[in-house]
């Protein structure tokens, strides 16, 4: 038969199975329930079935022994029981203090004033720092601080005066414009008093600082912004997303936009010391952080060290620049050639000044202009004049024998792409493009790219040392004036 144990209002009981006689736990001289009522039974009897006894939660107590008195009853009535969520409102607990054995984290005390609502027009409030003596809330739409342990007191004048009052979080005070974080906190990244985030809302990337909120987007990306932040969909969920960071050992900001999918994503960098955006990177980062004087960023669940040294057995350091996650892309540089802005030229040559590796992707003329094509559904297309890429100087390396790299070399060596003269790298720009109407001479017959300006985009080969360093101080091109302008 089972034990049945009569349990008075507000006494909690443990009810707990034993192994053996020598482990039933005995309190003040009691085995727990008698073996009379199915509890715990005589020494010798195998089967254990029985063997029980019972603990009360608040003492060691025995069956049938000193109880504990009944407390006072817990007893509230709330006007609104079911949860609610205040996204815009701030909630905190009592104090903790290591120093001192203090641990209130778990003690909400309905009886004081707690709470802090910010204007529920913003929005939801998606991140918190503590900077000082200042809070700074990021909502959606608005960006404000408020005041830590102590609060403002304003005059009817409109004067303002700090005051200190027993406060957890003062008067939220907001920043002047109509910016705020959007729903991507991961964005967020902080260097000294500037931090630095993203507002998709209002397609701009922001910094806030001592002297205000600045969009920084405006440093010649409006348009590359206002495209890109508006194209990051929510229905991606956690693949469309942005992510920023702080790198520390270049003292940039790094921004992640991520549409979903391995390949949508851009990634790039803004440097306060030039004001602008000098670079992207091929990495897709799920998090970027600093740590002393080293960059890492998080991809699939790896840490990864930015700007470290290779430590590949028998290969020198320094072989790894353009490897990010294990993967190696080649390095490039786009650029415009636009001396006398008004004036017609003839491009005729490129040259740079640095290492050998470096390679011509293409070179392009402006735009003449939309005409009508001649073809039947009437397309409107618009003239270039554009080159052949140009090998970079080993690339472009051959010999009398037609052997090029990276066969052994015999005899003369000659180059198809870019030649070395007193350590500067030379070619000459032969046009590639199509004939256009009325034009007497074209393709490889014209020497050089016509047009006002020209864009050129140049980049590391995939032979000269890859993922070792190479240098690129200047590029320049000979030119001449067209006539008739």
């Amino acid at each position: 038969m089972g034990a049945v144990v009569e349990v008075k209002y507000f006494n909690t009981f443990l009810l707990k199975k034993t192994v053996s006689v020598t482990n039933s736990p005995i309190w003040n001289g009691s085995r727990g329930i008698p073996q009379a009522i199915g509890g715990y039974e005589r020494s010798g009897v195998t089967n254990s079935s029985f063997n029980w006894t019972i603990e009360e939660s608040r003492i060691r107590g025995g069956y049938n022994n000193t109880n504990v008195d009944y407390g006072v009853k817990a007893y509230l009535v709330e006007d609104e029981p079911n949860a609610s969520i205040r996204a815009n409102s701030l909630i905190y607990s009592g104090i903790f203090n290591s120093r001192t054995g203090i641990n209130n984290t778990n003690v909400f005390s309905v009886g004081e004033d707690i709470t802090k609502s910010a204007d529920p027009s913003n929005g939801s409030i998606q991140k918190l720092y503590a900077e000082d003596t200042n809070l700074v809330i990021f909502q959606e739409d608005k960006i404000s601080r408020a005041l830590i342990d102590k609060d403002a007191i304003y005059s009817a004048e409109g004067g303002g005066a700090v005051t200190n009052a027993n406060l957890v979080i003062g008067t939220i005070q907001p920043y002047a414009g109509e910016f705020g974080i959007s729903t991507d906190p991961g964005s967020f990244a902080v260097y000294g008093y500037k931090k630095y985030f993203t507002d998709k809302h209002n397609n701009v990337v922001l910094r806030l600082d001592q002297s205000g909120i600045f969009p920084i987007s405006s440093y010649g990306m409006v348009d590359y912004f206002r495209d890109e932040l508006e194209g990051i969909d929510p229905q991606f969920g956690a693949n469309g997303k942005i992510v920023g960071g702080w790198d520390i050992h270049n003292k940039q900001y790094v921004l992640s936009t991520q549409q979903g999918g391995s390949s949508s994503f851009k990634t790039l960098s803004f440097d306060e010391q030039v004001l602008g955006w000098p670079s992207f990177y091929t990495y897709k980062p799920e998090q970027v952080f600093s740590i002393r004087s080293n960059l890492y960023t998080v991809k699939d669940g790896s840490i990864y060290e930015h700007y470290a040294e290779s430590n590949i057995a028998g290969q020198p350091l320094n072989t790894n620049r353009g490897t990010f996650y294990d993967e190696f892309t080649a390095t490039s540089v786009e650029f415009v050639f636009n001396p006398q802005a008004s004036s017609s030229k003839s491009f005729k040559t490129v040259a740079y000044e640095g290492d050998n590796g470096w390679q011509v992707n293409s070179f392009i003329s402006d735009g003449t202009g939309q005409d009508a094509s001649v073809s039947p559904t009437g397309d409107w297309i618009t003239s270039f004049d554009t080159t052949l890429g140009i090998y970079s100087y080993t690339q472009g390396a051959y010999d009398d024998y037609g052997n090029a790299y990276p066969t052994a070399l015999v005899g003369n060596v000659n180059y198809a792409g870019f030649a070395r003269k007193e350590n500067k790298y030379v070619a000459s720009l032969v046009n590639s493009s199509i004939a256009n109407a009325q034009e007497v001479v074209f393709g490889n017959q014209i020497s050089g790219i016509k047009g006002y300006f020209a864009t050129v985009t140049i980049s590391t080969d995939s032979v000269t040392n890859q993922g070792g360093a190479k240098e690129l101080f200047a590029v320049s091109s000979e030119y001449t004036f067209n006539s008739g302008y």
